[in-house]
């Protein structure tokens, strides 16, 4: 294509003569801006095909139409034999008249404008309800959302891993969402792209649109939900502005109930559209500028869409039609349900307890429409409903689910990788379903594996809720309701570094191990294993002195004990630096027991020992777990371990763990009452203590429950509960970390004002 065959060209189809002539970006045909005489057109020039002629045939048929119902379109320019457009062996020359007005891209937008821009919508619709043509019912095409799912095979061209996985949790929300009512939702020729480069303004008002080569056959509410795709922009609060754009929509063209419960979602799909297409197209065409326009807008709004409650979009946008809001039952009333299906022995979080709704990544939403940044739900290790592991659960689930009696590669392809995570002598996997199972697991490996009976345990430990587990709690047995520690159990002190007043840290370490030592001693050739988590979780967050485990299971080991590390909390990545919590003291421990994170939520656990454990543990007594290791969890497990490494979710934990535990040392010049920040990665503690420095409980409980008013969720322990438990899931960003650092230097601040807490002189 060159400038002497254009001018050619319009000057004898068009006596067009001496025209300039100036490049547009395009996607299916090349444009040309013409100024000549005085006038300005557009000139389209598509490659020489039937199909191509179809279509723009069908495009000056619409636009005839819009222009006799007063919608400001192009017209197309007709030659000087009276066609509408000319060609050549190679190409086809269409020009239309160019529009004035400002692009709505390049316009201040106001509540005026946002209106005219709905009616405009609408009106437009209207009008192409009355025109039907086998064109553009027989097209398809990528762009229409009704086939939102021929974009899924560029997923893999994101290279981003984790938009990667945002874009992906909204294809698996369309599927469950909006796939459902594809055949009860109207359909109509739309214009199917009224983005804000098509569209003109004047004054406020919205005064043409251009561009419709992307027309097609599909559901009325995507014209609607295209416009606010790309009006909501860069739009600080986008919900009320897209409130403005439906309310006038409505107005002119009613919406039905399910097309607005389906806006939020569909509106998420041409997010998601744009940017798979963006990643497609930087492939194949590296420098242009069209297609990957909008680009970085979009993933600005993709990511702030995922913080948005999908409750709470729906239910403003049936507010702006004047239908009534989706109802939840209220909160007395669920709470009264619980008391009577559940005993009170389970507890609830917060003084006001939250109903959930949903949940995506680091975030999770109520009934009421809030949304919650998670800093609290260690288990959710890679994100809520992160879709990688969801599909993986939904495929399995779909093509077999049976037991370790049967040979299937779901098994033994996750029991690879898994064990692959472990240095090579911890190479026998067994399988169960929680923690606590895999916790009693491990004591009777050790136990019968070392013939002995008794376990030294840590103060203030937690190793599960089955009485075998219970026992070895001093967390549970020590406590309300405990029975007390049983003969068999032995106890060792937790080694607190912090405010142990035993000297400095090493003195300190050295008196805990003595103690530890002088038990083993005592018991010598009678204990069968030590049971310790690297970082003490219920005691507070408490991680262990450097050397402690070294010579505690060295001292264990002579006796011919085993040594058991309990990874149920900070493993998997979670401490950022170490995969595995042993990992932080230098040791290797004879059982591994995990649990929590290991499916994200999904029931299962395992325990990873030696084959020399294993093989003691093969007495002619059956080991069996009805659903341990079951192909569906092992499909889901794999899926965590895929997400962990391709995400690399480790070292992201490190990076903010960090960042956030230096933010809250900075706090803690500030105020004092921060007494201890600890942890690692992201399992951190921070311990309060107050001007006599004693356990601050009723500040740590009004910070918890200040944070929950600010939608922001973290949680307490320690044996006086006066330590903040910061462990979100790894998705968390240094943004959620300054949200967090934030809120809590103003609830500090307020705590300070209303005296809760005494300053320190």
């Amino acid at each position: 294509m060159n400038t002497k065959e254009i001018t050619s060209v319009l000057r004898h189809e068009y006596e067009i003569k001496e025209p300039s002539i100036i490049p547009l970006e395009g996607y299916d045909s090349i444009n040309f801006k013409i100024i000549a005489s005085g006038h300005m057109y557009v000139l389209k020039v598509y490659e020489n095909q039937s199909q191509n002629v179809h279509s723009i045939n069908v495009e000056n048929e619409v636009l005839s139409l819009l222009n006799e119902q007063g919608i400001k379109s192009s017209k197309p320019v007709p030659t000087l034999t009276g066609s509408l457009f000319c060609w050549t062996d190679k190409w086809i020359y269409r020009l239309l008249t160019y529009l004035d007005g400002n692009f709505l891209a390049e316009s201040h937008h106001t509540k005026e404008l946002y209106i005219s821009f709905g009616t405009m919508l609408a009106k437009l619709d209207k009008c192409l309800a009355t025109y039907e043509h086998p064109q553009i019912k027989a097209k398809v095409t990528q762009w229409d959302l009704k086939h939102f799912q021929k974009n899924w095979k560029y997923l893999e061209e994101i290279t981003i891993a984790r938009h990667r996985s945002l874009v992906h949790y909204y294809c698996v929300q369309y599927k469950e969402h909006v796939m459902p009512l594809q055949y009860e939702l109207r359909q109509s020729c739309i214009h199917n792209d009224a983005n804000d480069w098509n569209i003109l303004v004047n004054n406020d008002h919205i005064s043409g649109i251009i561009d419709f080569g992307d027309m097609c056959h599909s559901w009325l509410i995507n014209e609607l939900v295209i416009g606010l795709t790309y009006i909501l922009m860069n739009k600080e609060h986008p919900l009320q502005v897209a409130s403005t754009v439906i309310k006038a929509y409505h107005k002119i063209l009613p919406l039905e109930e399910r097309e607005i419960d389906i806006i939020y979602y569909l509106i998420a799909a041409r997010l998601c559209t744009s940017v798979l297409n963006s990643a497609h197209t930087k492939k194949q065409k590296p420098d242009s500028a069209y297609i990957t326009i909008s680009e970085k807008a979009a993933w600005k709004l993709l990511h702030k869409w995922i913080t948005i409650n999908p409750l709470l979009a729906i239910n403003v946008f049936r507010d702006a039609c004047g239908f009534e809001k989706n109802k939840t039952k209220p909160l007395q009333t669920q709470l009264e349900r619980r008391k009577n299906n559940l005993s009170d022995a389970l507890s609830l979080s917060y003084t006001k307890p939250i109903q959930m709704y949903g949940a995506a990544f680091q975030y999770m939403y109520d009934t009421d429409g809030n949304t919650f940044l998670d800093a609290y739900n260690n288990i959710i290790q890679v994100g809520h409903c992160h879709p990688d592991v969801v599909r993986a659960g939904q495929r399995a689930m779909g093509k077999l689910n049976t037991n370790t009696r049967y040979i299937y590669d779901e098994l033994l392809s996750y029991t690879d990788k898994l064990l692959n995570k472990f240095p090579p002598e911890l190479n026998k996997v067994f399988l169960v379903n929680s923690g606590s199972a895999a916790s009693d697991l491990a004591i009777r490996l050790a136990k019968t594996h070392t013939k002995k009976h008794k376990t030294l345990v840590l103060e203030h430990g937690y190793h599960g809720n089955t009485q075998n587990a219970i026992e070895i709690s001093h967390y549970k047995y020590h406590h309300k309701g405990g029975n007390g520690r049983q003969e068999n159990v032995l106890q060792t002190m937790l080694p607190k570094l912090f405010n142990a007043k035993l000297g400095n840290d090493k003195k300190a370490a050295a008196y805990y191990i003595a103690d530890a030592i002088q038990i083993i001693n005592e018991n010598k050739g009678q204990i069968a294993a030590f049971i310790a988590e690297p970082i003490v979780g219920c005691g507070g967050q408490v991680p262990l002195p450097q050397n402690y485990l070294m010579e505690v299971y060295k001292g264990i080991r002579q006796q011919g004990g085993v040594c058991i590390s309990d990874e149920v909390q900070v493993g998997f990545g979670r401490m950022g630096k170490y995969f595995w919590g042993f990992q932080m003291y230098d040791v290797i421990p004879d059982i591994v027991v995990l649990g929590k994170p290991i499916g994200n939520g999904h029931p299962m656990a395992a325990v990873v020992t030696t084959t020399e454990i294993a093989q003691s543990f093969d007495n002619g007594m059956e080991f069996f777990s009805s659903f341990g290791g079951n192909p569906v969890s092992c499909a889901i497990g794999e899926a965590v371990l895929h997400v962990l490494d391709n995400e690399e979710l480790p070292e992201n934990a490190h990076k903010v763990g960090q960042y956030l535990k230096n933010g809250l040392k900075k706090l803690k010049v500030e105020f004092p009452e921060l007494a201890d920040i600890r942890g690692e990665g992201l399992f951190l503690g921070v311990e309060l203590l107050d001007h006599k420095n004693l356990p601050n409980t009723v500040l740590a409980k009004n910070i918890k429950n200040e944070l929950r008013e600010k939608h922001i969720l973290i949680s307490t322990d320690g044996p006086y509960d006066n330590v903040l438990k910061i462990k979100p899931p790894m998705y968390f960003t240094m943004e959620n970390a300054n949200l967090l650092l934030s809120e809590l230097r103003i609830i500090l601040e307020n705590q300070k004002k209303i005296d809760t807490f005494k300053v320190y002189n």
